[in-house]
């Protein structure tokens, strides 16, 4: 986890100096008067990095969360302009994303099978569910680019499909017990979602909504009722070339 942050603070950081180096750059080559030689056939915001926080949505009665859950995500997206002004686009890509989702639900195991309970907050120290994903997005874009300039509004909007990696629930009992449940068949392999990133420059609104419940209907609660968490992501999105 911290590994995971440091690395996309690393790339927000990166993305923000670029960006400002490519227009000081061009500043300075204009106030020298030099000829500049401009590539009409360029494409914008190629690489990402995402920061929310993760909101479940369909909730069972009982359910809450604690704390701060938090998503995570990184990619590549192949930019594809498909009008002459290239402020039209279209965009696919391959990228990894995490979710630490901190909450009350309890997965145990006993003799193979998954008991999923809800729990009071005073029962436990910590209590989450970490989800490693693959994500596979495809955006239809809008932005105010030129050539010559790095800074420009867009709205993008875009549907991804994620793989599931691997996923752990992991609770922690107020009296040092620690309880693992790895690799749980119990979640959808696949989920996918729409969202939005609009925004100015280096900083732009993300929002996620989840249309796949990240459980099966086969993991119930004890007493039967569907666990049925979607998960919806309030959040920033970050754009390089």
């Amino acid at each position: 986890m911290r590994l995971l942050f440091l690395f996309t603070l690393s790339f927000i950081i990166s993305t923000s100096f670029a960006q400002d180096l490519k227009s000081n750059e061009l500043e300075q080559v204009q106030k020298d008067s030099v000829t500049t030689v401009v590539y009409s056939k360029y494409r914008e915001d190629q690489f990402y990095a995402s920061v929310s926080y993760v909101l479940m949505q369909g909730k069972p009665s009982g359910y809450s969360q604690n704390s701060f859950s938090t998503g995570l995500s990184v990619g590549f997206l192949r930019d594809m302009p498909i009008n002459k002004n290239r402020t039209y686009a279209i965009a696919a890509g391959l990228g990894y994303s995490y979710y630490n989702i901190k909450h009350n639900l309890k997965v145990s195991e006993n003799a193979g099978t998954k008991i999923y309970e809800q729990v009071s907050t005073l029962d436990f120290d910590k209590n989450k569910l970490v989800l490693h994903y693959l994500e596979l997005p495809i955006e239809f874009r809008w932005r105010n680019s030129t050539a010559e300039s790095h800074k420009f509004w867009r709205i993008y909007t875009g549907f991804k499909v994620s793989y599931l990696l691997r996923n752990k629930a992991q609770f922690y009992a107020l009296d040092g017990a620690d309880i693992r449940v790895t690799n749980n068949r119990g979640l959808n392999k696949l989920v996918y979602g729409a969202y939005v990133a609009a925004g100015w420059n280096t900083w732009n609104l993300y929002v996620y909504y989840g249309l796949t419940p990240i459980y099966e209907k086969e993991a119930r609660l004890s007493g039967g009722q569907e666990i049925n968490l979607n998960a919806v992501n309030f959040g920033v999105m970050f754009y390089i070339l």
